[in-house]
This record gives C-alpha cells, structure tokens and sequence, in this order.
C-alpha cells in the first residue's frame, strides 16, 4: 500500500478488506475498539476515525451496548484520487492544530498587541453570549487572531486552511456533527487560560494553555462519538421532543 496513504484509510481498507474476503461475516462482531488498536498499534483518535469511515460507507455499524458489527460485505464504489485527498478526519485535524497553534501561541506571546488582546477578550465575551453557530465563528476568529499576531504569513496561512478543513472534508464534517449533537461548544475558560499567558508575555504558558485546550478538544470527540455517548444524546433528544409535542397538543 502506498506510503502516502493516510493511517486511518489505511486501517478502514485492512478491515474493509477482511470483510470482503469473509473473514468477517455479515452480522459477526468486530473485535472491540481496544483491541483494534492494540492489533494495528495506533491511537484511539485514529481508530476511531476508520471506524467511523467504514460506517459511512456502510459496512459496519455500532451498536449500543454490544459492539460493532458488520452490516455490509462489500465496499461502494471507491472514491476518486481527489476525493480521498481531501477526506482528512477532524481528529488528524484537531491533532495538526494543536502542533501548529501551540507554536503559534509561543510566538504570539512575543509579539502580540494591546489592541489583538481587545480582539481576544471580545471574542471571548462573544462565545458565552452568543448562540451555537456564531459561537463557533467568534472561536474560529479567536485562534486566527493569535495567528496573525504572530506577524508570520505562512503561518496564518496553515492555521486558517486546517480550519477550513473542517468543511471539506465529509469524513470531519460527520464526527464534528455528531460532537455538536453532544454539546460541543467553545471551552470559554480553556480560552481565557491561553488569553491570560498572552497578556502576560509568557511563551511557555502560551503553547501549553493552547496545546491542553485542543488535547480536551480530542477527548471531547471521543467521548462523543462512543456509541453509547450517542445513543443517550439521541434519547435525551427524543424525550426534549414528546415533551414538546405534548404541550403543543394541549
């Protein structure tokens, strides 16, 4: 297989594969998530993401309480070369962020502005007030902010494109869809930490608040997308809805 494959393509087509060549049935279990990792020596993040490939495409699906099983033994029709280019899944995305903005942050701190920390503190008061979407703008806007007080071109570039990603990519849009469904939302005190570090010049504090941030981000999307996360979040939604439509009907 080709080395520029990505990890997590590469463990979805080993599976897809061994379905296909029926070493799992349909209806069999897969082995657990823990022991899928275990057997391709990747993280949790990675694994899940090919799980979750692989049931977009169909052939597996989890189950509440009892694990993932196979429910289709042969694969659509493979995506084109531009297609699967642009399939980056928003744990590798969130991963590249907290390498590039933990960076970024050090060197903010060096160099960021009285009037770029106005900008941080407002968008800060614009995530707690305001609804889910332009939360998610004011928070898109709060990391490019720290980017361009950086002052450096290519790396706003970098950090504005792998926001961006979140959009292109049908694989990220599908697991931050479900997180959204689960009450992912911008961690406003998560961000006051990195504001703090800035305001004090302190590069050292500067990455590590940005890098604990986005480490809870990738805890957060686990959590959100384990079965059993969904499956309450659906019933809990469920519920919201019968009880409006009782009221409605009185």
């Amino acid at each position: 297989m080709s080395d520029n494959v990505k990890l997590y393509r590469k463990i979805a087509d080993t599976v897809a594969d061994a379905i296909e060549a029926g070493q799992y049935k349909l209806g069999d279990r897969l082995p657990t998530e823990r022991e899928l990792a275990e057997q391709f020596g990747v993280s949790r993040p990675t694994l899940r993401e090919a799980m979750i490939a692989l049931e977009m495409l169909g052939m597996i699906e989890a189950r509440h309480g009892l694990g993932i099983y196979v429910t289709g033994d042969v694969r659509p029709v493979a995506p084109q070369a531009a297609e699967r280019e642009t399939e980056i899944g928003a744990f590798e995305l969130i991963e590249a962020r907290r390498l590039f903005e933990g960076e970024a942050a050090a060197l903010a701190a060096t160099s960021i502005t009285e009037d770029q920390i106005a900008q941080l503190e407002s968008l800060l008061e614009r995530m707690h007030e305001e609804e889910e979407i332009r939360g998610e703008d004011a928070d898109r806007e709060f990391h490019l902010v720290i980017a361009a007080a950086t002052g450096n071109g290519a790396i706003i570039a970098t950090i504005e494109n792998l926001w961006d990603w979140r959009n292109r990519s049908a694989l990220a849009r599908n697991i931050l869809t479900r997180a959204r469904g689960m009450g992912l939302e911008p961690r406003i005190a998560e961000h006051r930490r990195v504001v703090e570090a800035l305001k004090a010049r302190d590069p050292a504090a500067a990455r590590q608040a940005m890098r604990d941030h986005l480490e809870r981000v990738i805890e957060h999307l686990l959590h959100a997308t384990e079965t059993e996360a969904v499956e309450r979040a659906q019933q809990e939604t469920n519920a919201r809805r019968d009880a409006i439509a009782k009221r409605v009907a009185i």
